[in-house]
């Protein structure tokens, strides 16, 4: 056995004074954790300034066993609760002075919750619910302390901003320090986007770096995972520019869908109140969620299409006292549940319309307003607006952090090491 006991440490890593020939390194314990540690802070510190919505969560309630010692301990019989009572007027009053006066929903909750009458009422009655009383007022004040931590946070994020870019830069910088291979899917990334752009110029001049960045941005909308590695530089806005990807072409369908309604009618939709608006909810609530797969796409095309048809028959009916001809139901029914096809000529022109506005918004910069939208999307502008708002938010943020990561890459991408000093003088 001791024979046994010396072989396993004499093949042990501990006794081993260097790693095999060959080889690959294997990082530390102590520089992994600090490397999540690092990760983890420019997370957050990237949600806080990105998001807009991002925000604290209240945690779970606190378990009913302590509300059950609680009543044990109060079920004399009969029970007495005028000091109870008592407590919950003290308790009560000391709440509401911690709150601000444009607190109005947190004074109403609080009054609801822990209504003094109500209390007084039950306690004549015997039928006073401590278990209740008692999870409302720690309701109220898990709400008190989640609404001072996001007005915190919000008072908090102007005065972040300006630093939010130069920490996340410096905290790339550190990880690009310990792994230098951690650009190589960016480089890839803009490699492919130098190759598409200068393949749509045809002949040269080459393509300048903005043009190039916000190709390579308008691809992230269009990512193929199974086909490529997503660059390292938006990896923490992935979730998002996924989101909004999800939202292109769910706002592509239902802009086909509308479009074509509007053609039948004669290029316009009926002009009663409120129908456009009607229209767009229904086509929305039955397009959310249906793009998972071809089948259920097209099954949510042809609901839709009755759907839609219904809808118009009853606005055409009210408007001019006729309904459409059954030829041209036919064809509308038609042409909707065809939509679900890629390649549908309806689905193709209004996605080339959506991306023609993304770039425009992208080459307009933040200090522009929206650019004009083709006739095409006027009937979804104000989402379209919206999308186009959020999509500039993170390129804008994620070139303010990168650009300087971006540009030797670029530079060397597009352009002869004669020409550098112009690539530099050109940004």
């Amino acid at each position: 056995m001791s024979n046994e006991k010396s072989e396993a440490s004499d093949d042990s890593p501990s006794d081993s004074p260097s790693s095999p020939a060959g080889s690959p390194p294997t990082a530390s314990l102590s520089s992994l954790m600090e490397l999540e540690n690092c990760v983890s802070n420019l997370s957050l510190a990237h949600e806080i300034i990105v998001n807009q919505d991002f925000c604290f969560k209240p945690k779970s309630k606190i378990p009913d066993s302590f509300w059950d010692c609680l009543q044990e301990q109060l079920s004399s019989d009969p029970p007495d609760y005028s000091l109870a009572v008592l407590l919950l007027q003290k308790v009560k009053a000391m709440l509401l002075s911690l709150l601000l006066p444009a607190q109005v929903r947190l004074r109403s909750q609080l009054d609801e919750g822990l209504d003094m009458e109500l209390i007084q009422q039950e306690v004549n009655h015997g039928a006073l619910d401590l278990h209740r009383i008692a999870g409302e007022t720690f309701r109220v004040l898990e709400l008190m302390r989640i609404d001072m931590a996001n007005f915190s946070l919000q008072t908090l994020r102007p005065h972040l901003l300006p630093q939010a870019a130069q920490y996340e830069r410096a905290k790339f910088q550190q990880i690009l320090e310990k792994y230098p291979d951690s650009l190589d899917h960016t480089t890839a990334w803009l490699q492919a986007a130098a190759s598409e752009e200068m393949s749509a110029r045809g002949n040269p001049p080459h393509p300048g770096p903005f043009s190039v960045l916000n190709r390579a941005y308008i691809r992230l909308l269009y990512w193929d995972p199974h086909n490529h590695k997503y660059p390292e530089s938006v990896l923490m806005d992935r979730a998002r520019l996924d989101s909004l990807a999800q939202r292109i072409q769910t706002l592509v369908l239902e802009t086909s869908v509308l479009l074509l309604t509007s053609t039948h009618c004669g290029g316009a939709l009926p002009p009663l109140q409120g129908f456009v608006g009607k229209l767009k909810q229904s086509v929305t609530a039955l397009l959310e969620d249906s793009q998972s797969s071809e089948s259920e796409l097209k099954e949510a095309l042809v609901g839709l299409a009755e759907t839609v048809l219904q809808q118009l028959n009853e606005a055409l009916s009210a408007n001019r006292g006729a309904t459409l001809p059954q030829e041209t139901q036919n064809l509308l029914r038609g042409q909707i549940s065809d939509l679900w096809m890629k390649n549908n000529a309806v689905r193709i022109l209004v996605g080339e319309r959506v991306q023609g506005f993304l770039w425009a918004t992208l080459q307009g910069g933040s200090t522009k307003s929206h650019p004009e939208l083709p006739a095409a999307l006027r009937l979804m502008s104000s989402e379209l607006t919206e999308l186009g708002t959020a999509f500039g938010r993170i390129v804008q943020f994620n070139q303010t952090v990168y650009g300087p990561f971006y540009q030797p890459i670029l530079r060397k991408l597009l352009f002869s090491p004669g020409h550098a000093a112009n690539a530099e003088g050109s940004r």
